[in-house]
Parts: C-alpha cells; sequence; structure tokens
C-alpha cells in the first residue's frame, strides 16, 4: 500500500465514527486499538464543533452553547474539511441551518450565520485599495451608463426577510441589546482597510447594489432600482457604497 492510499485510509477512518481502524495502524502491543483511535477521532470532531463555535459567534450566543453543540455535531459528522484551512470550515454551515429541522422555529438563524460567514472571508479576502469617488467625478453622464464597477474582493451582500445585521450588532457587547425594528434588511459586508465592517443598506438601495456587484452597468442597474421603488435616489446610492468602499476599481463594460 502506497502512503497516499494510507493517508487516505487514515482520512477516511478518522472522519466517519462507523469506520474501523485502518490497516496497518497498531498500538504498543502490535494490535490495532480500537478505544485509542476513538478517543483521537473524538478529538477532531469535538475541535471541528470549537472552530465553529469561533467562527458563528452570534449563531451560537442566539441558541445557546448546548443546541450550537448538538447542530455543529450534527453538520460535522456528514461535511468534513475540504480544505487544511479551518477559516474556511463551515462556509456551507448557514445552508445546513436552513435545513436543521431543531432550528425550524428561528427563521433568522441561517440568515445570521451567513452573515457571520461574510465577515470572516471578508477577513481573509485580499487586500485592496476602494475606488475613490473622485475617480468617477469627471465622467460625462452618457459615460456613467455604461460603467461598470468592480466589487471589492471583501465585499459581500446579503440580503434577508430579517434584520440580520440588526441581530448581528444587538450581539456584538456583553449585553444584548433588543432589536427595535423587525424588518427585511440587505447588508455589505466589506474589509477596506484592517477592520471588518458590517452596514445595514437604506431599504430602497438593496436592488441597485446587488445588481453592480453582480457586474451590471451602472444604467441597468438604475433602472432595475427604479422599476421597484419610482422614488429611488440613483446619485446618493452610488456616492453611499462608493463611501462605503463596496468596490475597488471601474471600466467600460462587462466586468470579465
Amino acid at each position: 500500500m502506497d502512503s497516499a492510499t494510507r493517508q487516505h485510509g487514515f482520512a477516511q477512518a478518522l472522519l466517519h465514527p462507523g469506520a474501523l481502524v485502518p490497516p496497518g495502524l497498531t498500538g504498543a502491543r502490535g494490535t490495532a486499538d480500537a478505544a485509542r483511535f476513538a478517543v483521537y477521532r473524538n478529538n477532531v470532531h469535538v475541535g471541528l464543533t470549537r472552530a465553529l463555535a469561533q467562527r458563528f459567534i452570534v449563531t451560537e450566543r442566539l441558541v445557546g452553547a448546548e443546541f450550537f453543540a448538538g447542530m455543529a455535531r450534527a453538520y460535522v459528522g456528514g461535511c468534513k474539511p475540504a480544505s487544511p484551512l479551518l477559516m474556511h470550515y463551515g462556509d456551507d454551515f448557514p445552508d445546513f441551518i436552513a435545513d436543521f429541522a431543531p432550528a425550524a422555529t428561528l427563521p433568522y438563524l441561517a440568515d445570521v450565520a451567513r452573515l457571520e460567514a461574510a465577515w470572516t472571508r471578508a477577513y481573509h479576502a485580499a487586500d485592496a485599495a476602494p475606488l475613490a469617488l473622485a475617480r468617477l467625478a469627471g465622467l460625462a453622464p452618457e459615460e456613467m451608463a455604461g460603467l461598470t464597477l468592480r466589487a471589492h474582493p471583501s465585499a459581500t451582500l446579503l440580503h434577508s426577510a430579517h434584520p440580520v445585521g440588526a441581530i448581528w450588532a444587538a450581539h456584538q457587547g456583553a449585553t444584548v441589546t433588543p432589536v427595535e425594528s423587525w424588518n427585511a434588511e440587505t447588508v455589505l459586508v466589506v474589509r477596506p482597510d484592517m477592520a471588518v465592517s458590517v452596514h445595514v443598506l437604506p431599504p430602497g438601495d438593496g436592488p441597485f447594489a446587488a445588481r453592480l456587484l453582480a457586474g451590471h452597468a451602472l444604467g441597468e442597474a438604475a433602472e432595475a432600482a427604479l422599476a421597484v421603488d419610482p422614488g429611488f435616489d440613483f446619485g446618493t446610492a452610488l456616492v453611499g457604497l462608493l463611501t462605503l468602499s463596496a468596490f475597488s476599481d471601474m471600466q467600460q463594460g462587462d466586468v470579465p
């Protein structure tokens, strides 16, 4: 058995509770020791569960440590790390939460987890200078319509039927503050400098921001937003997104 096959067998046995001790793995007496291997396997599962708790802090606070641990164990049992970098583990944990029946009474929980996953991705994203508003100042109106803006590498836009930004913000201190208004929110998560920021966008700016961050031209994004809200203020929304450092570059035509 070559080294790669042996390593694969070890990893499979380590990550699946029902698997047998891998062939050739023995204890001090020269025989397979299922009990000792089970302890090692349990330590791996505990480590993955703790990694999720460290990444989804608010999610855990919302349901309590005991419930979260059970939910995380269920996730770990079926979802193994795809990368040796634990900072990526749990990217699909929010989707798991959305389908986790015991959490069905908290319909906002999965979106809060999505916000926290976006926060981690932003923290580890590539550095890039934000697009300055001054670069657009000298453009003629006909140039603006076909302009596309490149999303900042750290930027994620999340729309939720629940006030996920307000819920997240309410749990940042030792004392939980009440959420004053239970409305849908569109949240921008971005890290233009050293610190990750979470911004709740004005209610009418969501469709516009979503299209711009997806690579659509300014004119098309503005038309889509106006179709939803005839009172939409294109200029104010654009300046707001640039001020929040949502973009890193611009060009005429589609963003590749």
